[in-house]
């Protein structure tokens, strides 16, 4: 009988073992994360050492339990920023803020009067040069609109190119980061992950409105835990540990299809705040269409308008009025549960619409969650369905609870 105790306890300590082995240390989890965030800002910065990039490069990375850790790149943060000119003078072109030739510069330390109407002088002839260089400028700029279309599909594939061989520099250096360095984060479970991607949720738009080139490109790669340790104890060698790296590299698409346009309308309409019993949004959903990937579309909620004299909430879904930051925050974290319920229930019955996406393909929805420091909700949620999914559920071959269960979620930091 002794015995027979003995091994229930044994066993109920082996079972909870695993329990235990879960707890994170959060403090050394954000150190691990900062250093590796560090060393993959240096990894990407060698791939580019002959083309510095124009804007600084930011790393934000981030840890959900039970999923793992995920890197933010800036959304097409590769592309290389250069202001160009061509002409008699030669070219004339700024980079990195260095300059090139047919620049100019001067800088004066306690100049005699003479010097300073030599200065004077230099300074009127570089103004008329720049004052040249500018009308040169708007002619070659005209000269350029007058090439019409070809010269913007030129102009385009020329951005693709190059959009397409910084980002398999930038492949290089996350594989190398994920197998080399990615045990640095020691405090990862077997079946959790470290994933990189340039998808954010609020994308930069910038890049499109000064180059001709409509499309973003979407990077992600991700490997296991399980499989770096593997390779690290030598069970897998490095290509092999390389070969179990998902990799994601697509751009969007031109052409919008429909449904996918219907979905964003219907999205636009139940989360007013007049219909949603919720959280609501007060802007437009938008969404990218992703070549071989999907569709992903973009939500901000809210959950109250501030009055700017009082200072107090009106939170139109709970039909409450002039209340409190606490009353609104202890309404704001009672409400999330119902939110996230009522939203994996709209992604699969409105989503079930859309027919134009491939089996592959996945339907996403990121969502900004409503500001409530120290409610401990998320800041962001993320759902994920494949299309074959949806089709199952439109086609009666499954029901929408076991649809429902298929949503891969993904949730922020806690607020």
């Amino acid at each position: 009988m002794k015995k027979i105790a003995g091994s229930l306890v044994y066993g109920f300590v082996l079972m909870a073992l695993p329990l235990f082995a879960q707890k994170i240390d959060e403090a050394r989890m954000a150190r691990d994360i900062s250093v590796a965030e560090s060393v993959l800002k240096t990894l990407i910065r060698q791939q580019f050492d002959q083309q510095r990039m124009f804007f600084s490069l930011e790393v934000e990375g981030s840890y959900q339990a039970g999923y793992g850790v995920t890197f933010r790149l800036p959304a097409d943060f590769t592309m290389p920023i250069a202001m160009s000119f061509s002409g008699d003078f030669g070219d004339v072109m700024w980079m990195d803020g260095q300059q090139r030739p047919g620049s100019f510069s001067y800088s004066i330390t306690s100049p005699s009067s003479r010097e300073v109407q030599v200065l004077e002088q230099q300074a009127r002839e570089q103004a008329q040069q720049a004052k040249e260089l500018e009308q040169h400028a708007r002619e070659e700029d005209q000269r350029v609109r007058l090439k019409g279309r070809a010269a913007t599909r030129n102009s385009s594939m020329d951005m693709d190119s190059v959009r397409n061989a910084y980002n398999e520099k930038l492949v290089v250096a996350i594989k190398d980061f994920l197998v080399d360095y990615g045990d640095m984060i020691s405090q990862l479970g077997a079946n959790e992950r470290i994933v990189i991607t340039n998808r954010g949720e609020r994308p930069r738009v910038w890049v499109n409105q000064f180059f001709s080139s409509p499309k973003r490109s979407y990077l992600s790669a991700e490997i296991s835990k399980a499989d770096i340790t593997a390779f690290k104890q030598g069970k897998l060698t490095r290509d092999q540990a390389i070969g179990k790296i998902k990799v994601v590299n697509t751009e969007s698409v031109d052409t919008v299809e429909p449904d996918l346009e219907l979905l964003s309308s219907i999205f636009n309409r139940l989360y007013r705040s007049d219909l949603a019993s919720t959280y609501f949004t007060d802007e437009g959903i938008y969404f990218e269409r992703l070549k071989d990937f999907g569709a992903v579309y973009y939500m901000r909620v809210y959950s109250s308008n501030q009055s700017r004299n009082s200072g107090l909430f009106n939170m139109p879904t709970a039909k409450m009025n002039d209340v409190d930051q606490t009353e609104r925050d202890k309404k704001v974290k009672e409400m999330y549960p119902a939110f996230e319920k009522e939203l994996k229930e709209n992604l699969v019955e409105y989503g079930r619409t859309v027919k134009s996406l491939g089996d592959n393909e996945s339907l996403v929805f990121n969502v900004i969650i409503t500001k409530c420091e120290g409610c401990g909700i998320p800041s962001s949620l993320e759902l994920s369905l494949k299309s074959t999914v949806l089709k199952d559920y439109s086609a009666g071959k499954i029901t929408k609870d076991t649809a429902i269960g298929k949503i891969s979620v993904k949730k922020g930091q806690n607020q």
